[in-house]
């Protein structure tokens, strides 16, 4: 499947859809109080679909931090043995259905694969209601971060059997969704990611920060934020903090934001000069952004990274692995991609910022313009409207032909 690009995130603004005829039930297995991007992320698309005159049910695990609501249904989990960040659940596919019958959705829309995603596919298919699915974890690729390579073929069956049972598969960048069309997937088109430029910007930068860390005046910060975990490829950060402070070893600060099951030995093998935060929200985290001189983002598992134009919203710029995903982010000199996976082309971009102050406040004033682009209310716009052409409400059929465009 080709997929076109030309209108990725940035186009004019357009009216906003009336959603008073969607009913869109919800099943994913990770959700907000939960500290990740697609917590988040399905946060602010829950938002926007209310704003917009929609109704929403949630079906998602428990959570011992998350508050009662009538339009969450939260299902027993446990924590999984290997990464307790993640949790599994069961639904019973009895109360499922009887919820659903009392919702009366218009479209289902599952966002994880297992679990949760996997009730409301079933769900879906059982009940004739439309299905679409969203890819935001490249699972396969987190296999081989944990020794589990072996399962990537059968990981590989599985997820294309999930995701062509529905009318769309959305992904969150195009490099993604050609990746996957590649695999089997069929009918994928691109939701992509905005920023809100009040939550992230320049105006939260805090001297009272740097020096919490240590920094003076003419100290570069380097921070990472996300989860500490071996797929993030933090270990290739650490390396590339250590290198460069070997060269510049007075000009330097590496500041770690998150937390995760890769924390313990983070901390143990970080350079000096190092400060582990935690997970920070709200105004805090608003504030290390933009107290931040360069964003450190060695992942190549990510589907999107969210965190990237966070930070370039905060008026800072990113060094990311140069794998898709990141090239589709950083472009016109909001930042600067490294070799995946070598701490050495890591380190000599931090080096060459550290030598050239020049160069880093150009690329944070263009890194700022670029995420300003991404506008939520654009790709609000053409997924909602993509929405309303697939569901099923009383007056009208869904519609199943085939997505082979981009919608945001």
């Amino acid at each position: 499947m080709d997929v076109d690009t030309r209108h990725l995130a940035h186009s004019p603004s357009m009216p906003a859809p009336d959603l008073s005829t969607l009913r869109l039930a919800l099943f994913t297995d990770t959700y907000v109080p939960q500290v990740n991007g697609v917590a988040r992320t399905l946060a602010r698309l829950t938002a926007a679909v209310r704003a917009r005159g929609g109704v929403v049910r949630i079906f998602t695990t428990a959570d011992p931090d998350a508050v009662g609501n009538a339009d969450v249904t939260r299902v027993p989990s446990r924590a999984f043995w290997a990464y307790p960040q993640l949790q599994l659940a069961w639904p019973s596919s009895r109360i499922v259905e009887r919820e659903l019958r009392e919702f009366r959705p218009t479209l289902i829309h599952a966002a994880t694969e297992f679990g949760v995603g996997l009730a409301g596919r079933r769900a879906a298919r059982r009940l004739g209601i439309p299905f679409v699915s969203s890819y935001h974890t490249n699972f396969t690729a987190y296999a081989g971060h944990y020794g589990l390579g072996w399962l990537s073929a059968p990981g590989w069956h599985y997820l294309r059997w999930f995701h062509n049972a529905g009318l769309r598969t959305y992904c969150p960048t195009a490099a993604i969704a050609a990746d996957i069309a590649a695999h089997g997937f069929e009918r994928c088109t691109v939701w992509s990611r905005g920023v809100d430029g009040e939550r992230f910007s320049p105006h939260f930068r805090s001297e009272a920060f740097r020096a919490r860390v240590g920094a003076h005046d003419d100290t570069l910060i380097v921070t990472y934020v996300g989860r500490i975990a071996l797929e993030k490829s933090v270990s290739v950060a650490i390396d590339a903090m250590r290198l460069a402070l070997d060269k510049r070893p007075d000009t330097l600060r590496f500041v770690f934001v998150g937390d995760g099951p890769y924390e313990d030995t983070a901390r143990n093998t970080a350079p000096r000069g190092s400060t582990f935060m935690g997970t920070l929200r709200g105004d805090a985290l608003s504030e290390a952004f933009a107290s931040s001189d360069l964003l450190i983002f060695p992942s190549t598992t990510d589907t999107f990274g969210n965190v990237m134009i966070e930070a370039m919203a905060s008026g800072v710029p990113v060094v990311a692995a140069d794998v898709g995903p990141s090239r589709e982010i950083i472009r016109r000199d909001a930042g600067w991609l490294a070799r995946a996976g070598s701490a050495e082309a890591f380190a000599d971009v931090i080096v060459g910022l550290s030598d050239d102050r020049g160069l880093l406040r150009h690329a944070r004033g263009m890194a700022r313009s670029l995420a300003l682009e991404c506008s939520w209310d654009t790709i609000w716009q053409r997924l909602f409207t993509d929405y309303l052409a697939l569901h099923a409400p009383a007056t009208g059929s869904p519609t199943h032909e085939p997505a082979d465009r981009v919608l945001v």
